[in-house]
């Protein structure tokens, strides 16, 4: 999967693509580099970001959807956690829902994936945004996420939503500290248990410096070793920024034997 942000202050690339024409031609290249889905999205949710309302993020980001779905085969995400952003962006040709609040930040999402049939990611967020890295807390990381992601995904199938249409994630620098990524990340493959597809979002992010001992180190090579790591616990769908270098790092790992036939890779 991979990411196009169009926003001023995304952690990583923030107003790298913020203009139309930018994200356009970003999401395009990435397709091109082997990218199987594309991830669209017009709100940063980083830390302490500034939430922005569901007229600026259309505007951000509708204009850049129509023109890709219309010109890439692979399906294309957005990233939203509001159901009218949502509906116009299925309205343009999107076949995914990537909602960082699990479907919960909207009582209208569940309904819409229902009606529209598309298909639907639902992440694990402890707080929101603005409030999420205050003294994140667990009693076990790993089994109170796993917990969630299982109410979640029932709730969805309660509602009538096809289970084969349910990705889970379990929300990587969401709501935790740098030891509830590394939990997290090593422990990932006990999610799939769970019956659905599962998405890790740790593209770049701080905790990569932090384990590299350098905060400022550039983070795509141990984005990399953990991509690497998440093939071998046959994690489905893997978002990142750096597409082709990911193509070229899972493509060696397959032709040395590190996976087998059965295993399907995403970007």
């Amino acid at each position: 999967m991979g990411i196009v942000n169009v926003t001023p202050d995304s952690f990583s690339d923030g107003n790298r693509f913020f203009d139309a024409q930018a994200a356009i031609d970003h999401a395009l290249r990435l397709a091109d580099a082997g990218a199987e889905i594309l991830d669209v999205g017009g709100e940063s949710t980083r830390p302490y970001s500034t939430p922005v309302d569901a007229d600026e993020e259309r505007r951000r980001v509708i204009p850049v959807l129509e023109a890709i779905c219309s010109r890439v085969e692979v399906p294309v995400s957005i990233d939203t956690s509001k159901e009218i952003v949502a509906r116009d962006a299925i309205a343009a040709g999107v076949e995914i829902i990537n909602d960082v609040t699990g479907l919960e930040g909207d009582e209208r999402m569940v309904p819409l994936v229902l009606q529209s049939q598309v298909g639907v990611c639902a992440m694990h967020m402890q707080g929101t945004p603005q409030t999420m890295q205050n003294a994140p807390t667990y009693r076990d990381v790993v089994s109170d996420i796993h917990r969630y992601l299982r109410e979640r995904r029932d709730l969805m199938l309660a509602a009538g939503i096809a289970q084969n249409r349910v990705c889970l994630d379990p929300g990587i620098g969401f709501g935790k500290t740098h030891e509830h990524n590394i939990a997290l990340l090593a422990n990932c493959h006990r999610f799939h248990d769970l019956g659905c597809p599962l998405l890790i979002g740790h593209s770049r992010k701080g905790f990569i410096g932090k384990l590299l001992g350098n905060k400022e180190a550039d983070r795509m090579a141990g984005t990399l070793g953990i991509s690497i790591a998440l093939a071998l616990k046959r994690i489905q769908v893997i978002r990142v920024h750096d597409v082709a270098e990911t193509m070229q790092a899972l493509k060696v790992f397959a032709a040395i034997g590190g996976l087998d036939g059965d295993a399907r890779t995403h970007d």
